[in-house]
């Protein structure tokens, strides 16, 4: 049994806040490609489908002249910082065992290097999936972002992967 759902955190105030800030159809189709990686790493697929999930609750709106900025956006970004200590947050209040939260946020925080100096990271499993879940949606100029989906749909999807997860730990327990 899982302590937090998606559809927990899909309901929740700050969620809506912020990941529809974000791109809620974007986080949502972050979920299922992380569920699908998770299996193929062996990777926890509860974990890293809150992580992609939550990936981008660290967003601002970068806008110039009332015009979103995608260069100001690349250039001072840090989202994924503030990410990791919301979806942190969140997902204690929420009751998530306290080491999963750990984790989804470490996920979180390392799921872009943007906002680092030149380098190479050397990523857990779970931080790489949710790194390449992130880039399986991605699309030009942040377009991601802005694509848009309805509550009852948005809430069904989360419900089907709710249900996935379920299924898959269950399996997993009687094998």
């Amino acid at each position: 049994m899982r302590d937090v759902t998606l559809v927990d955190l899909y309901d929740h105030h700050i969620t809506q806040k912020f990941v529809n800030r974000s791109g809620m159809a974007h986080a949502i189709c972050c979920a299922y490609h992380a569920f699908d990686l998770a299996l193929i790493h062996h990777v926890h697929p509860d974990l890293a489908a809150k992580a992609a999930f939550l990936h981008d609750i660290g967003h601002f709106t970068w806008y110039k002249d009332g015009k979103w900025d995608y260069s100001l956006y690349k250039a001072y970004d840090i989202h994924a910082i503030k990410g990791a200590e919301r979806a942190h947050k969140l997902l204690i209040r929420l009751g998530e065992h306290p080491r999963n939260a750990k984790e989804i946020a470490l996920a979180v925080l390392l799921h872009t290097d943007s906002y680092l100096p030149h380098g190479h990271l050397e990523l857990k499993p779970l931080q790489h999936v949710v790194a390449l879940a992130d880039e399986a949606d991605e699309e030009p100029k942040g377009r991601h972002h802005y694509r848009k989906i309805d509550d009852k749909t948005a809430r069904d999807w989360l419900q089907s992967l709710d249900r996935k997860i379920d299924a898959y730990l269950s399996d997993q327990k009687t094998s």
